[in-house]
């Protein structure tokens, strides 16, 4: 207990789990544990060596508020994968020979390497043709590369009870798995972004790759058990695997709905202007997030295409002058083949992108609820272009004091840009 001589000089705190304060008396300054902020605060030492092993420095507030409800059902799809991977490696190396005296290690070797080889090469196409959309539809492609994963682990299974088609099979699922690799490793460095709110990136990953050789390694324990219980039982382990998919996809699905993003991609800031055109209300991050589909969508009946060329917004110099009817800003829209275009000035900003975003979201549903011609492209764009100069402004005030980022987006903007001139060298 402090005397009234004690003078405290100082206090300190390492991050939000120890107190401390320094204390005068007699010429000495003491440090000593300040017990009224460490209340409730002090637990056991080996949670603290348990925290300080597997969760970033200066945790919770160097993370997100969705880090550990992610990171929780992240370990447990993890542990369940692990599972449902070693009954598939079982299967692939039962199918390619192990334990059949009749295989040649040629043989064998020749399927590793063909199912390797197809599987580098659907790596590079599927990063060329879908590398730039998973950083705007993280959750998507995230729950998108489990499934598939899924799919590959199980057509492993099956490969060996049809010999004929074996080679085509597993290197269908080597494919498969290259995509998985692809798309699970990127969107995990777009969650691992949206994480980090001390730009501690490398921290956050560091630590991941910790929980996961933790859940792992208990897997691999766990499988050791397995092993002996499914040798030469198909049936134990067609049932294993369904239960550790289940749990699989449940807990994928619990770990994207559980991320609250504050930037906007295209899900999201569709869902917010739409309901603020409805009643004028701006949805939070966390009631946005919870709106946005996590599967992907293959066909849109109204599709937005940002950053096209000019030739994909008007044909000729009257169209052109359509345009740029009642609109200053830098950018245009049309309506070119069924889908809202929208091409970028170079000197946009990120608030312009907002604006085009939204007008092109407002011209995708008047033409997905028009059943009949009632007025033409052009005159729905001018339309457009009248309504943003009335509900942009205080729109975008409300989402900023919403708690949502408009200093960067998430749109999947293409890379053309174009400067066109003033509509008077047409009259």
């Amino acid at each position: 207990m402090e005397k009234k001589s004690d003078v405290v000089v100082a206090t300190e705190r390492y991050g939000s789990t120890g107190f401390w304060k320094y204390v005068a008396k007699n010429g000495i300054i003491e440090r000593r544990r300040d017990e009224s902020e460490s209340v409730g605060r002090r637990g056991n030492p080996v949670v603290g060596v348990f925290k300080r092993v597997f969760l970033p420095q200066g945790y919770p507030e160097s993370v997100s508020g969705d880090y550990l409800q992610y990171q929780f059902w992240d370990t447990v799809q993890a542990f369940s994968s692990s599972l449902s991977g070693t009954l598939a490696t079982q299967a692939s190396l039962r199918g390619i020979g192990v334990g059949n005296q009749e295989a040649t290690v040629a043989a064998a070797t020749f399927t590793w390497l063909l199912k390797d080889g197809t599987g580098m090469l659907g790596r590079i196409l599927f990063a060329w043709q879908k590398g730039s959309k998973l950083d705007s539809e993280a959750k998507k492609w995230r729950l998108f590369a489990d499934v598939l994963n899924d799919i590959a682990m199980f057509m492993e299974i099956l490969a060996p009870y049809f010999p004929a088609f074996f080679i085509f099979i597993v290197c269908t699922a080597g494919v498969f798995k290259s995509i998985v690799g692809v798309a699970g490793g990127a969107t995990r460095a777009a969650l691992t972004v949206h994480q980090a709110r001390r730009d501690n990136m490398a921290d956050i990953s560091a630590k991941d790759g910790s929980q996961e050789t933790l859940v792992n390694l208990a897997g691999l324990l766990v499988s050791l058990a397995l092993i002996p219980l499914v040798t030469n039982n198909p049936m134990l382990t067609l049932l294993l695997f369904f239960l550790f998919t289940v749990l699989h996809l449940f807990a994928n699905y619990k770990a994207v709905r559980s991320v609250i993003m504050e930037t906007f991609n295209e899900a999201r800031l569709s869902i917010v202007f739409q309901q603020y055109l409805e009643d004028k209300q701006i949805l939070s991050p966390q009631e946005a997030n919870l709106r946005e589909p996590v599967f992907l969508e293959f066909r849109k009946m109204v599709q937005i295409k940002l950053g096209v060329r000019l030739q994909e917004v008007v044909k000729c110099s009257q169209e052109l002058d359509l345009a740029l009817k009642n609109n200053r800003l830098p950018f245009l829209l049309g309506v070119h083949n069924g889908c809202v275009c929208v091409c970028l000035g170079p000197k946009a900003s990120v608030c312009d992108e907002i604006r085009a975003m939204c007008q092109a979201v407002w011209l995708s549903n008047m033409l997905s609820h028009q059943t009949q011609q009632k007025q033409s492209h052009w005159e729905m764009v001018r339309e457009s272009h009248k309504l943003m100069d009335k509900v942009f402004d205080p729109f975008i005030k409300g989402v900023v004091a919403a708690g949502w980022d408009t200093g960067r987006t998430l749109l999947d903007w293409d890379e053309w840009r174009v400067e066109w001139k003033s509509k008077s060298i047409f009259v």
